[in-house]
């Protein structure tokens, strides 16, 4: 196997290494020096490490990183289209990136609940639960479950946070369904 090697002869692999555990640290200065050297021969293997990062060592910690990740990394793309530009504006936005997830607050519980859940998938057992069998379950036809069983019990909600004029919505809602209206289907 060759060895890949970054612009200024750093192994590629060790390089990227640097890259993710700098970050982990929020040794925000090494963090970029990675960041610049990964970029400059593979840009868009730097963008992969960053939005991985995004979830697998910031995730819920701080919520909403990977959106902004992603979209710094769309402006990056953008701007980067502009070859004639020699001010090299595109570079903004991955220097913001870096510093914005070594600055996060940070979590390895998603990447601690993928490797266990896709790890032991073929382990483990669940019995499909009664609530899944509704009027759109072959199931849940025969057993003769209506709209109104899929109502009580299939629009169940866990952390329930309700809207200003949901119930309102819900009542209106019922009405359509139960025909008062032209009717939805």
């Amino acid at each position: 196997m060759s060895e890949i090697k970054t612009e200024n002869g750093y192994d590629f692999f060790e390089a990227s290494s640097a890259f993710q555990k700098c970050i982990r640290r929020g040794m925000e200065d090494d963090a970029l020096f990675w960041a610049v050297e990964l970029s400059l021969k593979t840009p868009e293997y730097a963008w992969k490490r960053l939005k991985v990062i995004s979830s697998e060592d910031v995730g819920f910690a701080t919520p909403g990183i990977s959106t902004e990740i992603n979209s710094l990394y769309q402006m990056w793309k953008d701007m980067a289209k502009k070859k004639d530009d020699k001010h090299f504006p595109e570079r903004l936005f991955l220097v913001h990136a870096v510093i914005m997830l070594c600055r996060a607050k940070k979590s390895r519980y998603v990447d601690w609940q993928t490797v266990y859940v896709f790890g032991c998938h073929s382990s483990r057992f669940r019995p499909v639960p009664d609530f899944a069998y509704d009027k759109h379950t072959r199931k849940g036809k025969k057993m003769g479950r209506s709209m109104s069983h899929f109502i009580e019990e299939g629009c169940k909600l866990e952390n329930f946070h309700p809207e200003p004029n949901e119930d309102e919505a819900k009542e209106n809602a019922l009405k359509a369904l139960s025909g008062l209206c032209n009717g939805l289907f």
